[in-house]
């Protein structure tokens, strides 16, 4: 999109069609949504037990790569809408899928088996990233936090080479520690208490608050569940049994970081993505940014949009993050219809060509566009 074609947009008339098009779909919202939900949990269900069901066997790449589409599937179609609030206010919904009581208390490992907290990833998530994509402040944005790669003087296959390695381990590298920083930050500004000093070291240190907190409420508990307990269930079977099982369970591992970092990172980087220097002054400002600052992939049916994670419907997550997943396969038509009215670039491209393009901004190739906001 063109910095003219930019600034020319009617600010107040895209937020209230985007209005009219939230009202719409929050007017169609019903106990199918729900079910539409519960369809894709059963689905990264089934995934799981074939996974665990054969994993035990021996050592193979389809057992692991099944586990890895079921955790996949439970954090990207159950907990993130979820959490989002996205099934709270349709009536008749199990209680346990609302974010009062979802992954809450004893069903943490229920709801949600990942490296992170409930309340981490929402705070960073839902808080951080929603209310200010593009930004600086936005904790996922990958030019600024790939700085120190950009800026390297390592040769540009090295940093290929780096980022290829870092998506196999990224959620337990990255993402995790990142989640625990940000929600000890605001516990403290909460609280009334000064910013504690947090740092990359201290992150992983025993002999630091945040550390000790980072491996009592993320590392150890996630490394019992899925490296300990899950593997010794096949006990009766056999050492080799619990052994295969341990395996399948690592492999699943670097495979389902590989499938999030896959479609999360293109979500929002690119060459023709926009980063912005300051926070938006409107909310037509601001829901503009949304879909600058997003990229979707193919779209259409339930069974590509599972593989996905319903994750190549990103702009239209981002303008309404707390409706259910069924509702963007109707809303993205609509979606780009306005887009071409206003004239604004709906990016929709191959999740390859995405990803090649967001590695590109990551390792200093390439930077993202930054509009001068007037």
């Amino acid at each position: 999109m063109s910095l003219d074609s930019y600034h020319s947009v009617d600010r107040e008339q895209l937020a209230k069609d985007i209005r009219e098009l939230h009202q719409q779909a929050l007017a169609n919202i019903g106990i199918d949504d729900f079910k539409h939900l519960t369809r894709m949990e059963r689905w990264g269900k089934i995934c799981s037990i074939i996974g665990y069901g054969t994993a035990w066997i021996f050592p193979n790449p389809v057992s692991a790569l099944l586990i890895s589409q079921g955790s996949f599937t439970r954090w990207t179609q159950v907990g993130h809408p979820v959490v989002h609030k996205a099934y709270d206010k349709i009536e008749g919904v199990n209680s346990n899928y609302t974010s009062k009581k979802f992954a809450k208390g004893w069903r943490r490992f229920m709801d949600w088996p990942d490296w992170m907290t409930p309340a981490g990833w929402h705070h960073e998530h839902d808080v951080l990233h929603h209310y200010r994509l593009g930004e600086k402040k936005d904790p996922n944005n990958a030019q600024h936090n790939m700085e120190w790669l950009r800026q390297s003087s390592l040769p540009m296959w090295q940093r290929y080479v780096i980022v290829a390695l870092f998506s196999g381990i990224w959620k337990i590298v990255y993402y995790t520690p990142r989640t625990h920083k940000e929600l000890c930050l605001n516990s403290a500004r909460q609280q009334g208490e000064p910013e504690p000093v947090m740092t990359r070291l201290g992150a992983w240190s025993l002999f630091t608050k945040q550390g000790r907190g980072l491996w009592l409420h993320s590392i150890l508990p996630y490394t019992a569940y899925r490296f300990v307990l899950l593997p010794l269930l096949f006990s009766p079977l056999g050492s080799f049994a619990v052994i295969s099982v341990l395996i399948n369970s690592i492999l699943a591992e670097i495979l389902t970081n590989m499938h999030s970092f896959l479609v999360m990172i293109p979500n929002h980087a690119g060459d023709d993505v926009m980063m912005f220097d300051e926070k938006a002054k409107s909310k037509g400002e601001f829901y503009l940014r949304q879909i600058l600052g997003s990229v979707n992939y193919p779209t259409g049916s339930n069974l590509n949009d599972f593989f996905y994670g319903w994750l190549n419907y990103q702009i239209e997550h981002h303008l309404w993050p707390n409706i259910p997943l069924s509702q963007y396969q109707k809303m993205q038509p609509q979606v780009m219809a306005l887009c071409k009215k206003h004239n604004i670039t709906y990016l929709q491209q191959s999740v390859f060509k995405r990803l090649l393009k967001a590695v590109d901004v990551m390792v200093g190739k390439t930077s993202m566009l930054r509009p001068v906001v007037t």
